[in-house]
């Protein structure tokens, strides 16, 4: 079922006019849709929304159908009752939601934890390419394997969690810090959707469930399987994920190759979207998508 205004959707939101909600794979998904070719999917990473890929989408949409969404929970993509928030769930769920809609994808661009998704989803459908920007393809090491993953679900299982780290995190100066962490900088206007969608306090639950349900390994040992071609891309400035962790898995997936880009940092589809868009473009003009 398709609903082309979104009741929960700021009237500012970037690209609203492309904004649709579809009933399908147990959730109320929210979706954009911009440009004519072959489907291209846009996945973010934990915490954003599809609004991360707001400067970016219209450049490849010029040659591309360009499909973008709010993962489970997050942004105003609506959860099922089932909380499906792990790795393996999330790409299952989008996977039959492409297949209710006829999507037809041929590459799949992840941002983040976004990557790993594309990855899972290169094993699920019948992809021509994936792209991996700022890719998160490691476990945190140490206690905090297991100590932020135990953190985040005994967070999301007390009632006022989301609401008051909500109100922590949605505050200006304290969106500032975290994204200074990142190695990036973003425009007044960036920060300022980061701060409205911190705000909303089902959006910050839905991130919580992802933290807590997480769980790259199983994808991690099967990568010397994965036969689809890759690009990842990622800054050299990236405070979250260090640019090492995508060469490693560069040099681990049998058909991929990795970029460093000097002066950018973790945000890379809204701090240099000019830059890497001509490159994701030739890199699936030369896989044909």
């Amino acid at each position: 079922m398709n609903d082309q205004s979104p009741a929960a959707l700021p009237p500012n939101w970037p690209h609203r006019a492309h904004s649709r909600t579809i009933t399908a794979a147990q959730h109320r998904w929210h979706v954009q849709i911009m440009g004519a070719g072959p489907a291209i999917l846009l996945v973010h990473g934990a915490g954003g929304s599809l609004h991360n890929f707001r400067l970016l989408a219209p450049l490849l949409a010029a040659r591309y159908r360009v499909i973008s969404l709010d993962l489970v929970g997050h942004g105003f993509t609506v959860a099922g009752a089932s909380a499906r928030s792990g790795l393996d769930a999330m790409a299952q769920d989008i996977a039959d939601l492409a297949r209710s809609q006829n999507w037809d994808l041929r590459a799949v661009i992840g941002h983040s934890a976004g990557a790993a998704i594309a990855l899972r989803l290169c094993q699920i459908l019948p992809l021509r390419a994936a792209v991996g920007l700022n890719a998160a393809l490691a476990q945190f090491n140490g206690v905090a394997g297991w100590l932020f993953p135990a953190m985040a679900k005994t967070l999301s299982a007390l009632p006022f969690a989301a609401h008051m780290a909500s109100r922590m995190f949605s505050n200006p100066a304290q969106i500032q810090r975290v994204m200074a962490q990142t190695g990036s900088s973003l425009d007044s206007a960036g920060m300022a959707l980061y701060q409205t969608l911190t705000a909303r306090k089902d959006h910050v639950a839905g991130t919580l469930n992802m933290m807590a349900a997480w769980d790259l390994r199983p994808l991690l040992a099967q990568l010397d399987k994965i036969d689809t071609p890759v690009l990842l891309l990622t800054g050299a400035r990236d405070g979250a994920v260090p640019p090492a962790t995508t060469l490693r898995a560069a040099s681990r997936l049998p058909r991929a190759r990795g970029e460093v880009l000097q002066g950018y940092g973790h945000m890379l589809p809204e701090e240099a979207p000019a830059q890497i868009a001509p490159v994701i473009l030739d890199f699936l003009a030369e896989n044909e998508v």
